[in-house]
């Protein structure tokens, strides 16, 4: 279970450090893509290779645009001996990322973050929604 909140600086070259605790339950190879919320996102390869097999079996008139959303900026990455992977250009483009950035587990994912715009985005998130939220799904 991928959970906490880790904060890192993302070098000039596009390198980010991915928490050790995190990489331990990631595997040697992993799959970053954009997300919701102008987000990243990165799935071990088992939970990845879940998500291919539930669009591919969804039909491609429904599916398509996610498929090309969730697809062509797929990278799938091997951090290196310090434990940094490689961020292409378009997904920090994607997610804003510049130089703070913010990694949070999120169960069987991790979401990697600008973090100002996750501050922003736990600051919109108050008691009240949460509370809505829960309810609606009867946690």
């Amino acid at each position: 279970m991928l959970m906490g909140e880790y904060n890192y600086a993302i070098d000039e070259k596009g390198r980010l450090n991915f928490p050790a605790r995190f990489r331990e339950q990631m595997g040697q190879v992993f799959v970053i893509t954009r997300w919701m919320d102008n987000c990243l996102v990165a799935f071990p390869e088992s939970e990845w290779q879940l998500i291919c097999e539930k669009l591919q079996g969804k039909s491609l008139v429904k599916t398509r645009e996610i498929q090309r959303f969730l697809f062509a900026m797929a990278t799938e990455v091997t951090p290196d001996k310090q434990g940094r992977v490689l961020i292409s250009p378009s997904l920090r483009t994607h997610a804003g990322l510049q130089k703070d950035v913010t990694i949070i587990g999120v169960g069987k994912h991790a979401e990697i973050w600008d973090t100002a715009a996750w501050q922003q985005k736990q600051a919109g998130f108050g008691s009240e929604q949460l509370e809505a939220a829960m309810e609606e799904l009867e946690l």
